[in-house]
């Protein structure tokens, strides 16, 4: 078996804006520039940038949740692309994202049993009972209770709608999970608990986790791997010591400079 559980060769993608005095005009914008990374099994590789860098871009096309204008996806050795719709759709019970606002990204007019739920339901898994069973499971390793399974969104707090969209994400035992900026909506005292609550169910369900972030120092403390993007591309990419020790890229040598406290570094 390949160490690499997620592979990503030379992706592409172009945005079209309107430009000129008038806005008669466009221009193309290049989100993501011959974009390749890997990810082993079981760990984490951070994606940090500044806002406008490509992260969410990437995030978004891992997943094909959009479509790509050049490279391939490899998911377990097969390219997410060649697949027939059917298997595809198949693949991406395994393929699951954390979103980054906790407020946007849960449906205000469901309860939280049917938000956990509504994943079991498309991919056809279980029965009612087996569904309920397997959401309310998943919500108490989060943190949260029986009792909260009728409740809806506005009755939490962000930290806790963001433990709903983890349990979301999770109930469908995924391989990979893309987490795009899911603390940098929540105090800082939050973002800790969310951060350890996501490694130990990395460790528990022996997930692989893409963890995209602007911030290094959120970062430091998930991350196997770290990935600098700048203006679409992967400008460094190392262990989180060499990364955070020895960065090469004047880039990345800004982006830990405006870390709160931290060392400035060399070259």
């Amino acid at each position: 078996m390949s160490e690499f559980i997620l592979k990503a060769r030379d992706l592409n993608k172009f945005y079209t804006q309107r430009s000129g005095r008038f806005g008669f005009g466009t221009t193309q914008v290049k989100a993501l520039d011959n974009v390749s990374l890997e990810l082993r099994h079981s760990s984490t590789l951070a994606v940090v940038g500044e806002s406008g860098s490509g992260k969410s871009t990437l995030a978004r096309c891992l997943l094909q949740l959009q479509p790509l204008d050049g490279g391939s996806v490899f998911f377990l050795g097969r390219d997410l692309a060649d697949l027939p719709a059917k298997e595809l759709r198949y693949q991406r019970r395994y393929l699951q994202m954390i979103f980054q606002d906790p407020f946007a990204s849960l449906n205000p007019r469901m309860k939280v049993g049917e938000i956990v739920e509504e994943g079991l339901l498309i991919h056809g898994l279980g029965n009612k009972d087996e569904r309920f069973e397997k959401a309310l499971n998943m919500l108490k390793r989060v943190g949260l209770a029986e009792v909260d399974m009728q409740k809806y969104p506005h009755e939490f707090s962000g930290g806790q709608r963001q433990r709903i969209g983890i349990a979301r994400a999770l109930v469908l035992s995924p391989k990979v999970v893309v987490c795009d900026e899911p603390v940098s909506a929540l105090d800082v005292s939050i973002q800790a608990q969310i951060i350890l609550l996501l490694k130990e169910l990395q460790q528990e369900m022996s997930l692989s986790y893409i963890f995209i972030s602007h911030d290094l120092r959120v970062v430091r403390h998930i991350a196997d791997e770290i990935a600098v993007m700048y203006q679409g591309k992967i400008v460094e990419r190392g262990s989180v010591h060499e990364v955070y020790e020895s960065p090469k890229q004047q880039y990345t040598q800004n982006l830990l400079k405006a870390i709160p406290g931290q060392k400035s570094h060399r070259g």
